[in-house]
C-alpha cells in the first residue's frame, strides 16, 4: 500500500522497480530519482554571462573553489557536493568517469581537463569537505545568452528539460539589471515539466550590486531600492520568489579573508580621509600610488581583485569605526554584502521545503517514465501515482506558497501572511507555523492550531469569499488539521 503524501514517493519508487525490473534504462532513471530523494537539496546558480555566478557560489560555500575566470571550465555544468575528502570527477558524454588532480594555486582550486575538450564533458563533480555543502548541493551553470550557442545550449538543456525533472530542485538566478532575456528564461523555467505543478522555485539575485552605485560606500542602499522595485515588477513577480541584492565579490572575499588583507586595510585606514579618497578615484590610480608606506603595488592589486573599491572603502570605514580584528571585520563585511540575506532566503524559501521539493522532482520523473511506457505495463503504477498526487497535501502547500508570494490572492495582507506561515512558508515545525515559542508545550500548540482552524473555517464558510481565496482557505484548513493530528497524544506517543 502506498502511504499518503510525500512519504509515499519512496514506496512508489520501490513499486516502479518491480514494474521495470528487466529494463536497465528505466532502472538507471529510478536509481537517480532515489538518490535525489535521499540526498541534499540541489540548488542551481544560473544567469547571463559575467553575472557573477561562480563568485556568488564561492561566497555561499565559504571557499574559493569555483573558477571565476573565463576558462574552459566555466563552460561546463559543475556540481559541488559534500565529501569527506576533496575529489574532482569528470563525467564525459561518452566513456567512463575519470578522476582529475586536485590542485590549488594561490588558494584557489584549479581544474585541469588534460586532453579532454570542454564540449565533450557532460559535467564535473567536485566533492569538498565544506559544512555549507552538507545540506545543499550547488550546481554552477554556464552563462545563458552566451555568444557561443554551445555554451548557452548546455545551460538551457540542463535547466529547461522538456519532459523530465530538472536536475536541480531550485534556482538562484543572477541578473545585473532586469532584462527581457531574464524574464524570458524565467518564463521558460516555469513552463518546464518541473514547473507545471504551479510551484515557483526561483529566487532572483541582483548581483554585483556594489557596481550600481559606482562602488560608493552607499551602493548597497541604492541596490536595495532597485531590488525592491524589481520584486514588485509585474513581469518578474509571478516568476521569482523575491529579489535579493548581493555584492558577490565582497561576499566571497569576506568569507575567505586573510590576515594580510586585514593588515593592509589597517594601513589604509591610517591615511587622511581626503587623501585616501583621492587615491581611490580609480583602481588604476589606487594601485600605482606610492602610499601608504608599507603597502606595495602587488598587495594593493590583490585587494582590488579580491574586494573591489567598494569593499576596500567599506572595510576601511568599519576599521575606523572601531572594528579591531579580522574575524569581526569578515563577519560584518559578509553581512553588509547581502550574503546573509541571501542565505536566509535560501533557508526560508527552499530548505524548509526540501522534502516536498525533492518529492515533487521524483514524481515528475516517474510521470515521464510512465508516459514513455506501454499503458498496460505500468497501469497500477500510474493509478497509484495519480492517487498520491491527489492526496499529497504538501504539493498543494507548495503551490499555494508560490501563489501567495508571486501573484497574490484576494485576502487581506494579514490573512495572506498568516496563510503563508500556516502552510510552512517560514519553516515546517509546528511552533514556526503557529508563530509560537520553539519551546511551546503540546497544549499551547493544540490551542493555537484550533484557534487558526476555527478562524479559517469561518472565512471559508463566508459566502463573500472569492473562489481563489476559498481554495486557499481549504489548503490552510487542511494544514491546521494536520498540525492538530501531528500534535495529538497518539501521534506523540513513542512506538513500542
Amino acid at each position: 500500500m502506498i502511504e499518503p503524501g510525500i512519504d509515499g514517493v519512496a514506496g512508489l519508487l520501490r513499486q516502479a522497480r518491480e514494474v521495470f525490473h528487466d529494463d536497465p534504462t528505466a532502472l538507471a532513471v529510478l536509481n537517480e530519482l532515489e538518490g535525489r530523494l535521499e540526498g541534499p537539496l540541489r540548488v542551481a546558480v544560473a544567469g547571463m554571462v559575467k553575472a557573477g555566478k561562480s563568485t556568488l557560489l564561492n561566497a555561499i560555500i565559504g571557499e574559493e573553489i569555483a573558477p571565476t575566470d573565463a576558462g574552459e571550465c566555466t563552460r561546463i555544468v559543475t556540481w559541488y557536493r559534500y565529501g569527506h575528502t576533496p575529489r574532482i570527477t569528470l563525467h564525459p558524454f561518452i566513456g567512463e568517469p575519470q578522476a582529475l588532480p586536485v590542485t590549488r594555486e594561490d588558494g584557489r582550486l584549479v581544474f585541469n581537463l588534460g586532453d579532454v575538450r570542454a564540449e565533450d564533458v557532460e559535467r564535473l563533480v567536485v566533492d569538498w569537505p565544506s559544512a555549507s555543502l552538507r545540506e545543499l548541493t550547488l550546481i554552477d551553470t554556464p552563462g545563458i545568452a552566451s555568444l557561443s550557442q554551445d555554451v548557452s545550449g548546455r545551460s538551457k538543456a540542463f535547466l529547461l528539460p522538456e519532459d523530465a525533472p530538472m536536475a536541480a530542485d531550485a534556482v538562484i538566478y543572477l541578473m545585473r539589471h532586469l532584462h527581457a532575456s531574464d524574464v524570458r528564461f524565467l518564463e521558460s523555467f516555469k513552463d518546464t515539466a518541473a514547473g507545471q505543478s504551479g510551484t515557483v522555485n526561483a529566487l532572483a539575485v541582483l548581483s554585483r550590486a556594489d557596481e550600481i552605485g559606482a562602488g560608493r560606500i552607499d551602493s548597497l542602499i541604492s541596490a536595495a531600492v532597485i531590488a525592491d522595485r524589481y520584486s514588485r515588477d509585474q513581469n518578474l513577480k509571478p516568476l521569482a520568489l523575491g529579489v535579493v541584492p548581493v555584492a558577490g565579490l565582497l561576499a566571497q572575499s569576506s568569507r575567505t579573508m586573510r590576515q594580510s588583507d586585514f593588515e593592509a586595510m589597517k594601513l589604509l585606514a591610517q591615511l587622511d580621509r581626503r587623501h585616501r579618497e583621492r587615491l581611490m578615484l580609480s583602481a588604476d590610480l589606487f594601485v600605482r600610488a606610492a602610499e601608504p608606506e608599507g603597502l606595495g603595488q602587488a598587495a594593493k592589486a590583490s585587494l582590488v581583485q579580491r574586494f573591489g573599491l567598494f569593499g576596500i572603502r567599506l572595510a576601511v570605514a568599519l576599521i575606523r569605526g572601531g572594528i579591531g580584528n579580522p574575524t569581526e571585520l569578515a563577519h560584518e563585511l559578509a553581512r553588509r554584502s547581502g550574503l546573509g540575506q541571501l542565505l536566509d532566503n535560501i533557508a526560508y524559501l527552499f530548505q524548509t521545503r526540501a522534502a516536498a521539493l525533492k518529492a515533487r522532482a521524483a514524481v515528475v520523473g516517474l510521470e515521464a517514465l510512465v508516459r514513455s511506457t506501454p499503458k498496460d505495463v505500468a497501469l497500477l503504477l500510474e493509478a497509484n501515482l495519480e492517487k498520491l498526487q491527489a492526496g499529497a497535501h504538501e504539493f498543494r502547500e507548495l503551490k499555494l506558497l508560490a501563489t501567495l508570494r508571486t501573484e497574490g490572492i484576494s485576502l487581506t495582507p494579514g490573512q495572506s501572511a498568516e496563510a503563508e506561515r500556516l502552510v510552512g512558508g517560514r519553516g515546517s515545525t509546528l511552533p514556526l507555523r503557529l508563530d509560537l515559542n520553539p519551546e511551546a508545550s503540546p497544549e499551547q500548540i493544540s490551542e493555537a492550531a484550533r484557534n487558526c482552524l476555527n478562524r479559517w473555517r469561518l472565512l471559508a464558510e463566508n459566502p463573500l469569499t472569492e473562489p481563489a481565496a476559498l481554495e486557499a482557505c481549504r489548503v490552510v484548513l487542511r494544514s491546521c488539521e494536520g498540525m492538530l493530528a501531528a500534535n495529538s497524544p497518539f501521534a506523540r506517543q513513542p512506538v513500542r
